[in-house]
């Protein structure tokens, strides 16, 4: 039957009703999906991109020690962790999540580009009785990838005399002819270097603006995906998939271009093209076109007048985070000469005593709460995110030594050699992790379904033991290579990518499963607050993932190790005890999965 045009029925488009570009869908989803997405992903690409140099840039531009490079690493990805607990509630309450994304983009552009300033390199020197004797580095080159062919000199007088660290931790320092000068015994030889207070002061301002700015970015963009989908549709989960799948196709890339450019050009190029990145990310947003009209707006009944109010206060909170960062490397300094556990603790930066503080009282206090308000049933489930929780923060706090102690790995002890003599850096061996969970997440979602179907699929508890087994197993897995290094002390290429495959596979058992086990668990009335806890957990990791990585801290003289067989013995050391801890909290979690089970009533 054809509809002819007539008096009463007009062949005109209806728009008495929603406009139907609005509901134009990408791949079956609304088609602002993918916006956000993109949004999402070059976002990713600045902060993964930024993060593949960080700790190569601390220890290799600026020479800080393992010591306060991991100290401060660990501070930075607890703060980045810690922000969206404020940025997410000022954006509910006045913002909307749309301005905080776009002012949160701004602020971290801008910390990416503040980053490019690093000044000149720092000059090292050595301390020896009390003594100051000025550094040399003969073929140094500030890259993110050390040549191997680096030699160090002390200076004392005429003489320049060869620094060779040995296997018992003494420096032995070596005449022209290769005959011994002098034997210094453990700790007699002190290596630092003299930086611009200035650059230093420029490198944490920009790290201090990442952690605001994400702190605006990162949980509202989550927010406007959420709002694309009505509470009941189906779609949501599928549409967070393909959202967080921009995550690690951001990472994936910018964990290549970024070091290989600080390679070939500068660290500064490194930095900048994070800062173009997330400035790419911010115009998506900006320059929308309407299409993302009417997501993420200002809250109803929300004061525009306090606006400027907000962005002050956020630009005021920069001097904070630099202290804070201040105070962690003065801490992890005082660390380093620490005693006892006890003079440690009391040692801890004002940022590790507030984590450890808040966790402390926020877990028994939520349960007290839950006991005296809350039906047994809740109660009983709030015991087991809780547990849940606290199992959460030993797997995150082993997994993220990624950034850390295993790219000093990577730099150090890896030979970093691909089939036909293609060599990749150090910063760049980030990217398997990413590229493993691009290949294997479609693969786990098919594979958790098909086991759903049949009844099959492990309950929550027992998935988290498993990623906790899984992270050990690939330190374990690393230590084991160890034993095959070559005469340069150096292990393939192909152990540290089977250690990032392992964890992979085993943050693939936990990752997607920890915010929905969280709002499923918890009682109705204070899911806000157990949803900071559990963003709380893991800044807390990230923090105690820098002192794992101290633990692993080794000597260096210009940014470089000193003996790369101590180095070696060092890391395998360290890796063997926190893989067997790894494995054995892993298998007590497993233990536990039957009375948690129980007291989680049936929530898968």
């Amino acid at each position: 039957m054809v509809d002819t045009p007539t008096a009463d029925n007009p062949r005109e488009p209806d728009i008495s009703h929603e406009n139907p570009a609005r509901k134009a869908e990408w791949f079956g989803h609304p088609r602002q999906l993918a916006r956000l997405f993109t949004t999402e992903m070059w976002e990713r690409f600045g902060y993964y991109g930024m993060r593949a140099l960080l700790t190569l840039y601390l220890t290799k531009h600026f020479l800080f020690s393992d010591q306060t490079t991991n100290g401060l690493y660990g501070g930075f990805t607890a703060l980045v962790y810690l922000t969206p607990l404020i940025g997410g509630l000022i954006a509910d309450r006045y913002l909307g999540s749309k301005r905080s994304v776009k002012f949160g983009a701004i602020m971290m552009s801008l910390g990416y580009f503040i980053l490019c300033f690093g000044g000149e390199t720092a000059k090292p020197h050595a301390v020896i009785d009390g003594q100051r004797y000025e550094v040399v580095v003969e073929n140094s080159v500030d890259r993110p990838t050390s040549t191997g062919d680096e030699v160090r000199y002390v200076i004392s007088g005429q003489d320049r005399l060869k620094i060779q660290g040995n296997d018992d931790g003494t420096v032995t320092l070596l005449n022209g002819d290769g005959s011994t000068s002098r034997t210094l015994a453990k700790g007699a030889f002190q290596a630092d270097a003299d930086r611009s207070p200035l650059f230093v002061m420029i490198m944490l301002i920009g790290l201090s603006m990442v952690c605001i700015g994400n702190g605006f970015f990162k949980p509202n963009i989550s927010t406007m995906v959420g709002s694309l989908y009505d509470k009941n549709d189906r779609r949501r989960d599928a549409g967070f998939t393909i959202f967080y799948m921009g995550i690690n196709l951001g990472s994936l890339f910018s964990q290549l271009l970024c070091p290989f450019l600080a390679d070939a050009v500068g660290w500064w190029a490194g930095f900048g093209l994070a800062a173009a990145g997330m400035l790419f990310s911010w115009s998506l947003i900006q320059f929308d076109g309407g299409r993302l009209s009417g997501y993420g707006e200002r809250p109803e009944g929300a004061d525009s007048s306090k606006d400027l109010f907000i962005y002050i206060g956020a630009a005021v909170s920069v001097p904070i985070a630099y202290f804070l960062f201040t105070n962690l490397m003065n801490a992890s300094a005082s660390a380093a000469e620490a005693h006892s556990i006890g003079e440690y603790l009391l040692g801890l930066s004002v940022m590790g005593k507030f984590l450890f503080g808040t966790f402390a009282l926020s877990v028994p206090g939520i349960l007290i709460w839950a006991f005296m308000n809350g039906s047994r049933a809740e109660f009983q489930m709030m015991v087991a995110a809780m547990v849940l929780i606290v199992f959460n923060v030993v797997f995150w706090t082993l997994f993220e030594q990624a950034g850390s102690s295993l790219t000093l790995f990577a730099d150090r002890n890896t030979d970093l050699h691909v089939l036909g003599g293609f060599s990749i850096s150090a910063g760049q061996t980030q990217f398997f992790n990413a590229i493993f969970i691009v290949l294997l997440a479609p693969l786990f979602s098919i594979m958790w379904n098909a086991l759903a179907k049949r009844g099959l699929e492990p309950p929550i508890p027992i998935k988290f033991g498993l990623a906790l087994m899984g992270v050990g197993a690939g330190f374990l897995f690393l230590v084991w290579g160890t034993q095959f290094a070559g005469p340069d002390f150096k292990v393939a290429l192909w152990w540290l990518a089977g250690l990032y495959l392992i964890h992979s596979v085993a943050e693939l058992c936990i990752s997607p499963v920890g915010l929905s086990m969280i709002t499923k668990l918890s009682i109705a009335r204070i899911v806000g607050m157990m949803m900071g806890v559990w963003f709380l957990s893991i800044s807390m990791a990230q923090y105690v993932g820098g002192i794992v990585a101290q633990v692993a801290s080794v000597e260096t003289v210009g940014g470089q190790v000193t003996n790369l067989q101590v180095s070696l013995n060092t890391y395998a050391g360290v890796f063997t005890t926190i893989g067997w801890w790894s494995v054995g909290i892993g298998a007590v979690l497993l233990l536990l999965s039957w009375p948690l089970k129980y007291l989680m009533h049936g929530v898968k």
